[in-house]
């Protein structure tokens, strides 16, 4: 049986990140970037697309227990056998320039042997390279793609089965390391990493890191995991933050729901930023405004929904038939198709996180200002056009009452920015009367009177979390009847197994997909924001706390839930999800005196 998405835990170096099963198996791994290729891409196939497990020779199933050191990214997976016990210490340490997988074994009581088990299939499990041992390592070589393993002199190797397999025994208090290093085939090989410095570097950085941490109320643990998780997941070169480290984890088991999430999202830039600038992080914060003004800089018509990690604007998208998909589930996809599709709401998305950064003290930058007036010169003619909506749907345009909502806070944003920087120069004029309009508009079209309640598009009877929005961004207060009505109503009709669907996919048409798929994470952070909002606090923590409940062994999250088959689903760990747990948290609890 394929292992439960929630069986993996993620260990990075800021730049790529790899899954590590519960079996001691490493199945999923991109070099040199989270959006190249996999040399191990188990997770989507079988074990003969490539993996590395080091376990005791004889296991047959999963560890004993596993979990990460305090603060950190470094992963401890202890088993126990009937001669004794061990541990592998997973990492992967800040690189200098080429990205290293260290594996530490140790005894921590009796005799054990154990096994490791490596087999590399570059480019996604297709690509079987050449192996050979130099100066007493392995190397592997295929196209651009060049692999070191190196080990302990004593440690013996051996090629078989196209693997490259390692057997050894450890006692108490003895270590093995391994080392696998990539770098392109046509450089000569990087400095030699010392395994056991690298862990003792990494430790202390992450701990230092998280140090900073301001938030110290309860489920304190849960909110540093996912900050630690969003730091993971973040390009360090480039300050951009991917949306998880996979692709094509289905939303739907068997389905084709499969997308790929290894690139950067404009919709994710409000909320992500507001949860590093809460929690201290201001030098992330910073990296990721940063970001954002490159990646968006250009002809604002051109503004897309997500872009590469250095900004790069084509990602095509295409399928590979060679791999069987997780669980069955095809196609598996790389590239996202959706980048091609027009978001209204992304405009709203820039502008908040552009008023967030100048209301934080961030850095400003003299061009920041005109881009922002570029942007509404374009929104101010483009609002009324249908878009996709938010979440990528392939259906066809609609005219979408979230997009119409976030056009309603990009005007809001720019009119609040000139009244609060006399310096400041615009149209705040035109910006008023086009804040009044997109707001008279949308309680006119996109608000069911007869139900109480907005809807997801104009004269759609169906429903979508992201109107739980509406109170967080200040187009209605939150004791505004309809605001009420609507939480309620989506609470009622989106609600599945205690959490929240992102809108309905029963007969409707707005995605233009077969199936199904689990209920949305970040929804349901939004639904206890939205009940806390509306004074319904102690509703809104019992729900925090159910959440926080789904998260795995190790604190993770992926991107959906199947409060059906109590399995994660979708894309892991995903940015958004941990967002939403930081940023609930700081709603609920950050006030709290006894926090």
């Amino acid at each position: 049986m394929h292992p439960r998405i929630e069986d993996y835990a993620l260990i990075g170096d800021e730049q790529t990140a790899a899954l590590v099963g519960k079996d001691g198996s490493v199945d999923w791994l991109c070099l040199p970037r989270f959006d190249s290729s996999a040399c191990f891409a188990r997770l989507l196939g079988d074990e003969s697309n490539g993996h590395w497990r080091i376990a005791p020779r004889d296991a047959t199933g999963n560890c004993t227990r596993r979990a990460y050191r305090p603060g950190t990214l470094v992963l401890d997976t202890d088993w126990e056998t009937g001669t004794g016990a061990v541990r592998v210490t997973d990492l992967m340490p800040q690189r200098d320039r080429a990205p290293d997988l260290v594996r530490v074994v140790e005894g921590l009581s009796g005799e054990v042997t154990v096994r490791s088990t490596l087999r590399l299939r570059f480019d996604y499990g297709s690509i079987m390279p050449w192996v050979r041992r130099t100066d007493g390592h392995r190397v592997a070589v295929a196209g651009p793609d060049s692999v070191w393993l190196r080990s302990e002199p004593e440690v013996r190797t051996w090629g078989e089965d196209f693997c490259t397999y390692s057997e050894f025994t450890v006692k108490k208090g003895e270590t093995v390391a391994f080392v696998l290093t990539w770098h392109p085939s046509h450089e000569p090989r990087p400095p030699q990493t010392d395994p056991l410095d690298a862990l003792r570097t990494s430790v202390e950085d992450w701990q230092a890191w998280s140090a900073g941490c301001r938030y110290d109320g309860p489920y304190k643990e849960a909110v540093l995991r996912s900050l630690i998780t969003l730091k993971a997941l973040t390009y360090v070169p480039t300050g951009g933050i991917v949306a998880a480290a996979t692709t094509s984890l289905p939303e739907e088991l068997g389905g084709v729901r499969n997308w790929d999430y290894r690139y950067c999202w404009l919709r994710d830039s409000t909320l992500t930023l507001g949860a590093l600038l809460s929690a201290g992080f201001h030098q992330e914060a910073e990296a990721w405004r940063d970001w954002l003004l490159r990646a968006v800089a250009g002809d604002p018509a051109d503004l897309q929904i997500m872009y590469g990690l250095a900004g790069e604007r084509r990602l095509p998208e295409f399928e590979l038939p060679w791999l069987a998909g997780y669980r069955g589930s095809q196609p598996v996809r790389i590239g996202n198709e959706a980048v091609n599709q027009l978001q209204l709401d992304v405009y709203g998305e820039v502008m908040d996180s552009l008023s967030l950064a100048r209301h934080a003290g961030l850095s400003t930058k003299p061009h920041i200002w005109s881009l922002q007036c570029a942007l509404m010169e374009f929104l101010r003619e483009a609002w009324r056009q249908p878009d996709e909506g938010l979440w990528e749907v392939r259906g066809g345009r609609r005219q979408f009452v979230h997009s119409k909502v976030m056009t309603w806070v990009a005007a809001d944003r720019a009119v609040r920015a000139v009244e609060d920087n006399p310096e400041l120069d615009g149209d705040v004029d035109g910006w008023r009367a086009m804040r009044d309009e997109v707001h008279r508009e949308v309680c006119e079209k996109g608000f069911d009177a007869e139900r109480n309640t907005f809807t997801q598009s104009y004269g759609s009877k169906e429903l979508d979390a992201s109107l739980l929005l509406i109170p967080r961004v200040g187009f209605l207060p939150p004791d505004d009847p309809r605001v009420i009505g609507t939480v309620d109503a989506i609470r009622e009709e989106l609600g599945h197994g205690g959490f929240l669907r992102r809108y309905s996919t029963d007969g409707t048409t707005v995605d233009g997909l077969p199936g199904d798929e689990g209920t949305f994470l970040v929804c349901s952070f939004w639904l206890a924001d939205a009940l806390h909002m509306t004074g319904r606090t102690k509703e809104a923590r019992e729900l925090f706390e159910r959440l926080v409940g789904l998260t795995n062994d190790v604190g993770l999250l992926s991107e959906e839930y199947d409060p059906v088959h109590e399995c994660h689903l979708g894309n892991f760990p995903q940015a958004f999800s941990h967002i939403g747990l930081v940023n609930t948290a700081l709603a609920l609890f950050g006030d709290d005196e006894a926090g």
